[in-house]
């Protein structure tokens, strides 16, 4: 199977280099793009010079222009499955071999990279666990299917689910709402347990004052994607 990491990064000139040797040595079946939003440092730069696969974005798109940019290289260049993969640092790419192997033993559109099976890893702060055990109780109460990680931005999908997101992904904070548009129309969403990391450089695009509007937008969203 063809196997591609989409890397989303938005000024992350301090851990970009690490996010990818880290998919080199630990995912080496593996290939990846970088899809730089437009940063405004230099992470292109840092590619560039690391020859690192880059994929320059003349405008910024947003967190969901970059990932839906990568489904549609991931779909041009004939991968089998894709996984989204946050350029901060947090996510471990030894776990991305087991998020294949448990897509395809289970026949699953999506797997989704959980920290809070095993709870073990970085956890994510407070305020930030308790809108993500919201979520995992709407989408329990609307899908009939609780996803204890719903804004788990390591989530890995077949060819099917790539063909859907080109057509159509969210544009502001996707991950939630993209599972439930999967959920609405019966696809096979599952978990498995992961272990993340604190990010190793940059600033969250979530900030507190961010995080009420965040809570609010993603919460009608998933509302409107139940009554669709």
């Amino acid at each position: 199977m063809k196997k591609l990491v989409i890397i989303p990064a938005y000024n992350e000139r301090d851990s970009i280099l690490g996010t990818v040797t880290d998919i080199q040595r630990n995912a080496p079946g593996f290939d990846y793009i970088v899809i730089n939003d437009c940063s405004t440092d230099d992470t292109l730069e840092v590619c560039r010079e690391h020859g690192i696969h880059v994929l320059n974005l003349p405008v910024n798109l947003g967190i969901g222009g970059a990932v839906q940019t990568g489904y549609l290289y991931a779909l041009q260049h004939g991968y089998d499955l894709a996984v989204q993969f946050d350029g901060d640092g947090q996510h471990d790419a030894r776990f991305l071999q087991s998020m294949a192997d448990a897509l395809v033993r289970e026949q699953a559109d999506m797997v989704i990279g959980s920290r809070f099976i095993d709870n073990k890893g970085f956890q994510s702060s407070g305020i930030r666990r308790v809108g993500i055990r919201f979520f995992a109780f709407l989408t329990g109460v609307l899908f009939g299917k609780k996803i204890s990680d719903a804004t788990s931005g390591m989530r890995m999908c077949n060819r099917k689910v790539i063909e859907l997101f080109v057509k159509e992904y969210p544009r502001d904070y996707p991950e939630p709402e993209s599972v439930c548009r999967l959920l609405r129309e019966h696809y096979k969403v599952l978990e498995i347990p992961v272990e993340m990391r604190e990010r190793s450089a940059g600033v969250s695009s979530i900030s507190m004052k961010k995080s009420v509007y965040y809570m609010i937008k993603v919460s009608l969203a998933i509302l409107i994607e139940r009554i669709r």
